[in-house]
C-alpha cells in the first residue's frame, strides 16, 4: 500500500501506526488489529532485535546528555516506576523471553486500555466498524492505574570521558493535567526559555556565551508536570552557568514582562497551530486526550487558559515552583570541585 508503519513507547503508552493514502484507512485499522494482537513473537526475530536494542543501550550510555536525562528522572521520580529508562536495562533485556512478551501482551493490551485513532478524509462510521471488527473482541480488561508520584528533589553528577562538554538537565514540580496552574506553568516555561529572544537564550547564550545548546519546557502529564531546562556548557563555565539561569529565575519570580509574556502565548498558539496542522500528532494529542479525560478537549480548551493568564499569574508561576527543591543532573566532562559546588549551590533551595 506504500503506507509508513511504525511504533514507538513513551513513558506512559505505546503507540503502533500507520500512515498513508485516506482510501486505505480501513485496511490499516485491520492490519494493526492484527500486529497488535496476533504477534507471534519468533524467538530468532527475538534475539535479532535484542541485540540492536543492546546496542541502542550502548549508545545511549555513552550519550552525557542521555545519560544526565536518566538521572534527572531518578533524582526526580526516586523508586517509582517513572524512574526507570523507556529502554530499559541491560540485565532486564538480557532476560526477556519470548514468554515474558505474551504474557505482556495479554495483560496489558485489553480493550480498557486501547484507543483506536483515525485522522484525515475517511468516513467516520466505516472506522468505528473498522475498529469494532479488529478489536471488540478483545477482553475488556481494567484500565491501568499507577501510584502517585513522591517528588524528590536532589542532585546526581556523573563525570564521563569522551566529550569536552557538561550536559545539564535540572528543574522543578509544576502541576499535572488535572492541577490548577498548569497553564501558567507551560507559559512559564515558554516565556523563560523558547525562541532565541527568551531571557534563557538571549542572556546565557546570546549575551554571555555561556552555551551552545539551552531549551526549556514544561512537561505536563497525569501524575504531574515538570519545568525543565536542559543545556549543553563548557566545564569551565559550568558554575556561572548555573548561576546566572538561578539569578533569571529568581527575577522572574519577582516580575514578568507584559511584552515577554505576549510573546510566550504567541509562541504557544503558533505551536499548537502547526501541531494542529500535522494529522498524525493531532491524533496522538486526541489519544492522549481520551486516556486523560475520557474526551478530546477543543481547541478553544487548549487555548482559552492560556490568553487569559495575567503577568502575575505567570509571575506565581515561577515563585510556586522555586519554592520547591530542584532536581539536578550533570554529566560529561567536569572541573575537579564542581559536584561539590553544585550541590551546595542546590543544597540552599528550599526543602
Amino acid at each position: 500500500l506504500g503506507a509508513e508503519v511504525n511504533a514507538h513507547t513513551d513513558k506512559d503508552h505505546t503507540a503502533y501506526h500507520m500512515r498513508g493514502m485516506a482510501g486505505d484507512a480501513l485496511r490499516f485499522i485491520t492490519m494493526l488489529g492484527d500486529i497488535v494482537r496476533n504477534s507471534t513473537f519468533p524467538a530468532e526475530e527475538i534475539e535479532r532485535e535484542r541485540q540492536v536494542i543492546l546496542h541502542e543501550v550502548m549508545e545511549d550510555e555513552e550519550d552525557s546528555l542521555a545519560t544526565a536525562d536518566k538521572m534527572f528522572d531518578k533524582t526526580w521520580f526516586g523508586e517509582h516506576p517513572l524512574a526507570q529508562p523507556i529502554i530499559g536495562s541491560r540485565l532486564a533485556i538480557g532476560r526477556i523471553a519470548r514468554a515474558d512478551l505474551l504474557g505482556y501482551v495479554e495483560q496489558q493490551y485489553s480493550g480498557a486500555n486501547v484507543i483506536v485513532g483515525v485522522a484525515g478524509h475517511v468516513d467516520a462510521e466505516a472506522v468505528v466498524r473498522a475498529a469494532e471488527a479488529a478489536f471488540g473482541s478483545m477482553p475488556a480488561g481494567v484500565g491501568n492505574a499507577m501510584a502517585p508520584v513522591t517528588y524528590g528533589g536532589g542532585v546526581a553528577i556523573k563525570a564521563q570521558g569522551g566529550t569536552s562538554q557538561s550536559h545539564v538537565v535540572f528543574g522543578y514540580p509544576v502541576p499535572g493535567l488535572h492541577e490548577p496552574g498548569q497553564h501558567a506553568a507551560v507559559v512559564a516555561a515558554s516565556l523563560f526559555g523558547e525562541g532565541m529572544s527568551s531571557p534563557l537564550l538571549d542572556e546565557i547564550r546570546e549575551r554571555r556565551g555561556l552555551v551552545y545548546h539551552a531549551d526549556c519546557s514544561a512537561e505536563i502529564g497525569e501524575l504531574g508536570g515538570q519545568f525543565v531546562i536542559e543545556a549543553s556548557t563548557g566545564p569551565e563555565q559550568l558554575d556561572e552557568f548555573f548561576a546566572e539561569v538561578t539569578r533569571l529565575l529568581a527575577e522572574h519570580a519577582g516580575s514578568v514582562d507584559a511584552v515577554a509574556l505576549e510573546r510566550a502565548k504567541n509562541q504557544i498558539a503558533v505551536r499548537r497551530a502547526r501541531a494542529h496542522e500535522r494529522p498524525v500528532r493531532r491524533l496522538e494529542d486526541a489519544a492522549l486526550d481520551v486516556f486523560a479525560f475520557g474526551h478530546v478537549r477543543s481547541r478553544a480548551a487548549r487555548v482559552e487558559p492560556v490568553r487569559a493568564l495575567s503577568a502575575a499569574d505567570v509571575r506565581d508561576a515561577f515563585a510556586t515552583l522555586l519554592a520547591r527543591p530542584a532536581s539536578v543532573a550533570v554529566a560529561g566532562r567536569l572541573k575537579k570541585g564542581a559536584a561539590e559546588r553544585i550541590r551546595a549551590l542546590f543544597s540552599q533551595s528550599p526543602r
